[in-house]
């Protein structure tokens, strides 16, 4: 081997070295940044490019690094900070709501909300049917159950350090599944020679899947306020075709087309 091929093999090795002994930045996209870690900021991670310059410094938002691999091959794994649990740790994350409008239509819902993450949360909703005004008389007495899954609705794109004002405030989507049993008085009987009989005592067993939409607002971690709408399909026992199932209207055998809306206000704790 002549002189000039042993430099040539020599500065191969050492290059494949220095490339093997920098660090590594994992971008969100998978791509791979080859540098030298300058600095870890809050927001920025600074570093060097020996191949571009050895004095000029870049910048890339944390936002846009999944991971750091050192030369020594320690790892740092980075989260957006949109989603990080740890910018939220001051935020409470239970809510307990009441239907503010129910009491009107012979039923008092109860709602406890818990956030499982950033954007994440999960719902139930106890109904005690007949707590409340029974405008038309039909003796309606019974139980519902809701339970849903809320997605919080992100930014369409993201900035430097943004974060939601509030782990559990923002628009949203809610699948659900509700459950009802309840007895009422069915209308009264006309009789044989035109008397009146008494009304019949009706049983519903019914369900439904649904899907929301809609919004949460939370006051200094305290009073809350929540608006949504829904839509889906009932299904069960309902003979008379009665459709006021408090949980929900509609879903009859002739249409099983389900529609719910509700205001509701609560605590943040």
């Amino acid at each position: 081997m002549n002189k000039l091929s042993l430099i040539v093999l020599m500065l191969t090795f050492t290059a494949l070295g220095n490339i093997k002994a920098q660090d590594r930045l994992i971008k969100t996209n998978n791509d791979t940044i080859h540098c030298t870690i300058k600095e870890i900021g809050d927001e920025e991670i600074k570093y060097l490019t020996p191949e571009i310059s050895e004095t000029v410094v870049f910048g890339i938002n944390k936002n846009n690094v999944s991971k750091a691999i050192f030369a020594n091959g320690k790892e740092l794994t980075f989260t957006n900070t949109m989603f990080d649990p740890e910018n939220y740790v001051k935020d409470k994350k239970d809510i307990i709501k009441v239907g503010f409008l129910s009491p009107l239509f012979n039923s008092t819902k109860i709602t406890y909300e818990r956030s499982i993450s950033p954007g994440r949360s999960f719902e139930t909703t106890l109904g005690i049917i007949g707590a409340g005004w029974d405008t038309r008389d039909y003796n309606e007495s019974g139980v519902f159950l809701k339970a849903g899954y809320k997605f919080i609705k992100s930014p369409d794109y993201y900035i430097k350090g943004q974060r939601f004002a509030h782990i559990l405030k923002g628009a949203y989507f809610r699948p659900e599944l509700i459950f009802s049993y309840y007895n009422y008085d069915y209308e009264p009987v006309y009789g044989l020679f035109g008397g009146i009989d008494e009304p019949e005592r009706e049983t519903n067993v019914v369900g439904a899947v649904m899907l929301n939409i809609g919004k949460q607002w939370v006051f200094e971690q305290g009073f809350v306020l929540d608006w949504f709408v829904g839509v889906g399909y009932g299904f069960g026992k309902d003979d008379h075709d009665f459709g006021l199932h408090k949980a929900f209207i509609g879903g009859i055998d002739d249409f099983p087309l389900a529609i719910t809306s509700g205001l509701r206000i609560g605590w943040n704790f």
